[in-house]
């Protein structure tokens, strides 16, 4: 099953530029113009018209504070910096926010000082008021404009995002001052456009695959901080899903950000083609149920990459001694295997969120560790959200650095969280583990971006996930019944105790943390030994007591990667352990 909603190719606003201006009219004029797109292609469209006689200047639109120190800055030996950014009553942090990571960028030996700029909200080109102070003394003052438009969005809620933007002024004087809807921005608001145009069943599960099939010819660029990059690719991703996401909970008349809704599976596949013209094809197909090519095996203890299907389903048979099963929309089997012992039960679960990978590697080494002991007493279902991970391999196997967000969820388009109780999907497979064993702790194994997320084209700051918007650092949350909160807090401050003997993740958040409250302000969370927690009250969980892993995971490979899932497998091992030891309320699980 394949219907096409819309395929459309669109110009290169570089080379409608060029052809704009390149003419001989356009002669000794000066132009500066912001769009989306990457160095190489934008320099190459300033030369192009230096050629005929047009002093140009091709700007980002996205992220221009860290565009004009990549570009224009450079090397420059820097001791200090100011930096005055607009603080607009509709987001007063959103520019401070979309100059990450330039504290990591500068580094230790720059002192940055950040002053906020009250201005209303408005289309217009704002603009960063810089002071470079060099380390020989030497004081430049530089502003760095900033375009955005304010308007509203899919679901009717006013706001500020980057723009493009044309400055002109010809020879004679004439001038031009205004936005400029860019390639980028066409796609964006055609795709979504079709979509929000298209007839759709009023009964949930309007289809199997949405897919958005993205042609970008820009490159991301590889920034010298913590793995961080600027892709326009990713931030298109990320916007489309979520956009459309949101519209269907609005249709449905459920809060933004609503877990349960079920429309299927939204699948943006953004690919970066050099030379292609920018283009998109919106379709309605069957959920993907062909098998992904097989990498090799790896072994648990040093895997530097997410672990193929094969190998997690060839671990997990290893592992207890019943198996107990749910499926998912597209048929593939959700397996847990349980193995029966005299201590506490515990239920190890990975892979709720099937982008967020390190807790399956985790999950999986920390039972293999127990399994050997003789007294165990365990469930492991390690990779709970089967669609969503093979979605995961999919996308990754274009653009391994990307987040993929869409991978997130189930088929049915839902977080498993929210699936009702008495299920036959992925969300069963946690109730027959409960009831087979009777566990009173769920390690719950988490992940979240490893570096910037963002949603350009609507309002920056991914809405309803703003805390997560830049890294943070390895922390954990514990959620407990009523009446378990000693016992809560008793278990979260040994397992912290514990992890602070891993020098590497302590340095890890150390950095992050820093990072964070030079762009987002004061850490909002409490920590203890370098490791930031929550302490939740939740009386709806499962069992009395839920400690959730949060590894910035997503995209991570290499010792990044096995940091993250020895971090991961170390907070298990010690949950077990500190768990069996508590003195629990009469009421026992």
């Amino acid at each position: 099953m394949r219907k096409i909603l819309l395929e459309q190719t669109f110009q290169r606003s570089v080379d409608a530029l060029v052809a704009e201006y390149g003419g001989p009219m356009a002669r000794d004029g000066l132009l500066e113009v912001w769009v989306f797109d990457d160095l190489a292609s934008r320099r190459e469209a300033e030369r192009e018209l230096a050629r005929h006689g047009v002093r140009a200047h091709f700007r980002s639109a996205y992220k221009p504070l860290v565009h004009f120190f990549l570009e224009d800055v450079g090397d420059q030996p820097l001791a200090a910096v100011v930096v005055r950014y607009p603080s607009p009553t509709l987001s007063p942090r959103r520019f401070l926010l979309e100059a990450y990571p330039l504290a990591g960028l500068l580094g230790a030996g720059v002192t940055l000082t950040w002053e906020p700029v009250a201005v209303e909200a408005a289309t217009t080109c704002y603009a960063y008021e810089v002071q470079l102070i060099s380390t020989d003394g030497t004081v430049e003052k530089h502003s760095v404009a900033a375009p955005n438009r304010l308007h509203r969005d899919h679901v009717d809620i006013l706001q500020l995002s980057p723009c493009g933007w044309v400055n002109w002024c010809s020879k004679a004087g004439e001038r031009r001052d205004e936005p400029l809807c860019t390639d980028y921005e066409q796609l964006f608001k055609s795709a979504m456009e079709v979509v929000m145009g298209s007839e759709w069943p009023v009964e949930p599960l309007l289809f199997e695959e949405l897919n958005l099939r993205v042609v970008l010819p820009c490159q991301d660029t590889t920034l010298a901080y913590g793995g961080e990059h600027i892709s326009l690719a990713e931030g298109l991703h990320e916007d489309l899903y979520f956009s459309l996401l949101e519209y269907f909970q609005h249709c449905a008349g459920l809060p933004l950000g609503d877990r349960s809704i079920q429309p299927g599976q939204i699948v943006p596949e953004v690919l970066t083609r050099l030379g292609a013209e920018p283009s998109v094809i919106v379709t309605l197909q069957s959920l993907h149920i062909s098998e992904l090519p097989i990498p090799p095996d790896v072994p648990l203890d040093k895997a530097d990459r997410p672990l193929s299907e094969s190998q997690i389903n060839t671990q997990i048979k290893a592992l207890g001694q019943r198996t107990l099963c749910s499926h998912s929309r597209s048929g593939r089997q959700v397996v847990a295997r349980y193995r029966p012992g005299s201590d506490r039960a515990v239920l190890i679960s990975a892979a709720q969120h099937a982008n967020e990978t390190s807790g399956i590697v985790g999950a999986l080494r920390a039972a293999a560790e127990l399994d050997k002991h003789a007294h165990a007493h365990f469930v492991i279902s390690p990779l709970e959200n089967p669609d969503g991970y093979h979605l995961r391999q999919r996308l990754a196997a274009e653009q391994p650095s990307h987040m993929h967000h869409a991978a997130r969820y189930t088929a049915f388009g839902n977080d498993l969280q929210a699936q009702p109780l008495g299920g036959g999907f992925e969300h069963a497979i946690r109730e027959r583990a409960i009831e087979c064993s009777s566990a009173g702790l769920h390690v719950n194994l988490h992940g979240y971006p490893a570096h910037e997320w963002t949603r350009p084209l609507t309002g920056y700051i991914p809405r309803g996930f703003e805390m997560w918007t830049i890294p943070k650092g390895f922390f954990l949350i514990v959620r407990y019944r009523e009446g378990w909160q000693q016992q809560a807090r008793r278990l979260l401050e040994e397992v912290i105790q514990d992890l602070a003997n891993l020098p590497e993740l302590v340095a890890l958040n150390r950095r992050q943390v820093a990072a964070f409250e030079a762009h987002a302000g004061e850490f909002d969370f409490s920590i203890l030994h370098d490791i930031p927690y929550l302490l939740i009250q939740d009386n709806a969980q499962l069992t009395p007591l839920m400690l959730i892993t949060e590894y910035p995971d997503e995209t991570v490979y290499g010792d990044a990667f096995t940091l993250a899932h020895e971090a991961q497998r170390a907070t298990i091992l010690s949950a077990y352990t500190h768990y069996q030891r508590l003195e629990l309320p009469l009421e026992l699980p």
